[in-house]
């Protein structure tokens, strides 16, 4: 079926499907590649605090015409500053009066704790800045610390996912599916970006002839056969194009267990 939408724990929903601005660029050149984006049909942008880019995101929802609740926006505390002064920051920067996702960006800028940070974000909530709040990178132990004090479970963790990695990754994936956390997949196509040549380019390149697609393609499905939320990016429209349809794409299960076993062959995280 087509990129559509995930219910979240805390009842809302999130799109499948987000366009990632870390290293997009900045000023104009940011703003339109944010532009281009919303054409092609992305409906959820990706952004932090350090990507340094809020103010392109916000002024190209501006200039697109979009209406606000049209458009899914995810930015992320980095560490800089308090979290409940650096979402207001990121607020005027966006244009907008409230996030649809905040999350820990990570647990080392959980300042001066994850426990105390996470109580931050559930105010933040709480006042409506935040519909939604998570977390990224953050792996068992530290969600078994955020949860000892937490009245509320983090929506979303966001983390490195592809099939070099998944295999690795099971025992934070079960820990998530068992208290409802939803995975947001970056990288999702680091085997071919930053990898090619590896064991997953055998069954990826097979299955992209088959279904008269390109292994991105392929790739993006096999993320989003896994349940996660798929983040992605590109410079260029024609790809932007193809990673939206690449949401009609459907693999088998004999698919997704060939990606899996091509990927576990050629673990390794980097």
């Amino acid at each position: 079926m087509p990129w559509s939408t995930i219910k979240l724990n805390d009842d809302t929903v999130i799109p499948n499907l987000a366009f990632g601005t870390w290293k997009l660029g900045n000023a104009q050149l940011g703003q339109d590649r944010v532009i281009q984006a919303f054409d092609a049909g992305f409906t959820h942008i990706d952004t932090a605090q350090n990507y340094g880019n809020e103010n392109e995101a916000g002024d190209a929802l501006h200039r697109s015409g979009i209406s606000r609740d049209k458009v899914y926006i995810t930015t992320k505390y980095s560490g800089r500053g308090t979290i409940s002064d650096s979402i207001r920051q990121s607020l005027i920067k966006l244009r907008v009066d409230y996030v649809d996702l905040y999350l820990l960006h990570a647990p080392e800028v959980s300042k001066p704790d994850i426990q105390t940070a996470w109580a931050e974000m559930e105010k933040l909530q709480a006042q409506g800045l935040a519909k939604s709040i998570g977390v990224s990178n953050y792996e068992p132990s530290d969600l078994d610390t955020l949860l000892k004090t937490a009245k509320i479970v983090p929506a979303v963790n966001q983390i490195l996912f592809h099939p070099y990695v998944y295999a690795e990754t099971l025992p934070l994936l079960d820990y998530c599916a068992k208290k409802n956390i939803v995975i947001e997949a970056y990288s999702p196509l680091i085997p071919i970006t930053s990898k090619p040549g590896g064991s997953v380019d055998k069954p990826v390149a097979r299955i992209a002839a088959r279904e008269h697609a390109t292994p991105a393609q392929v790739l993006l499905a096999w993320a989003k056969a896994k349940g996660t939320v798929v983040i992605t990016s590109s410079r260029e429209r024609e790809r932007l194009d193809g990673y939206i349809q690449a949401g009609d794409l459907e693999l088998t299960k004999a698919d997704i267990d060939d990606i899996d076993v091509a990927g576990a062959l050629g673990s390794t995280r980097f």
